[in-house]
Parts: structure tokens; C-alpha cells; sequence
């Protein structure tokens, strides 16, 4: 007899809506890291270190909406170390278009969208374990 509670239907969702986000992170990624020169015109003045950064953390995603759809227990801490990394590099991001560098406005907006998003589900969970 298991004595863990069942998952709630909210969680659910969250973990799909994260799963979806990160598909999209490494679709939208790896079509500028990897696709053709129009992929790369499209988006404008993009940061390479900001493109393979979210590349990268839609891995993390997917995993984090593993963990999140399932349960697990590292979700919560999972959630907030893709914030945390993800305010990082928001934090170099900053630097490099105060000191100059090119940037793309669609960058300006969704970094703190990242942020906010993997801090609100770590908040979620941390209000559905008490």
C-alpha cells in the first residue's frame, strides 16, 4: 500500500506547460544555434552566450517538468536553480548591453519571463507540500 498522496491536477498542468516551454526553448534555440542564416536574421542581434545558455536550459526544463509532473521530490529545488541560473545570466546580460554590445529588445523581456516562471512554480510547489 503506497502512502504517497496522489499528484494534484494543477501540478499536472504545470508540468506540461513546462514540458511545452521547454520544447520550445530548444526548438527556438537550436534553429538560431544550428538552422539556417534566416533563423538567425529572424531574431535579430542575439547574444551567443544568451542563446546557448536557454539552448541548454530547455534540457533542464524538460527534466524539471519530469520531476514536476511526477512528483518528485527535487522539483521544487530544481525549479529554483533554473531561476537562479537564469537571473545569472540576466546579470551578464545586463553587463554586456551596458557596456555596449548589441542586444535584441525580445531578449530585454524574456529573460525576467524565464525568471519569473521557474520561481512561480518553485512557489507552487513549495505551497502544495505544506
Amino acid at each position: 500500500m503506497s502512502t504517497k498522496s496522489p499528484i494534484p491536477i494543477w501540478q499536472r498542468a504545470l508540468g506540461i506547460i513546462a514540458a511545452l516551454f521547454g520544447a520550445l526553448t530548444l526548438f527556438k534555440g537550436g534553429s538560431v544555434i544550428f538552422g539556417p542564416d534566416s533563423a538567425r536574421d529572424a531574431v535579430g542581434n542575439f547574444v551567443p552566450f544568451v542563446v546557448w545558455f536557454n539552448f541548454l536550459a530547455g534540457f533542464a526544463y524538460l527534466v524539471g517538468a519530469y520531476a514536476i509532473w511526477s512528483g518528485q521530490s527535487w522539483a521544487r529545488p530544481l525549479a529554483f536553480a533554473i531561476a537562479l541560473a537564469t537571473l545569472a545570466v540576466g546579470a551578464a546580460f545586463a553587463i554586456h548591453a551596458m557596456a555596449g554590445g548589441a542586444f535584441s529588445m525580445q531578449t530585454v523581456g524574456a529573460l525576467p519571463l524565464r525568471v519569473g516562471f521557474w520561481l512561480f512554480i518553485g512557489i507552487m510547489l513549495g505551497k502544495s507540500s505544506k
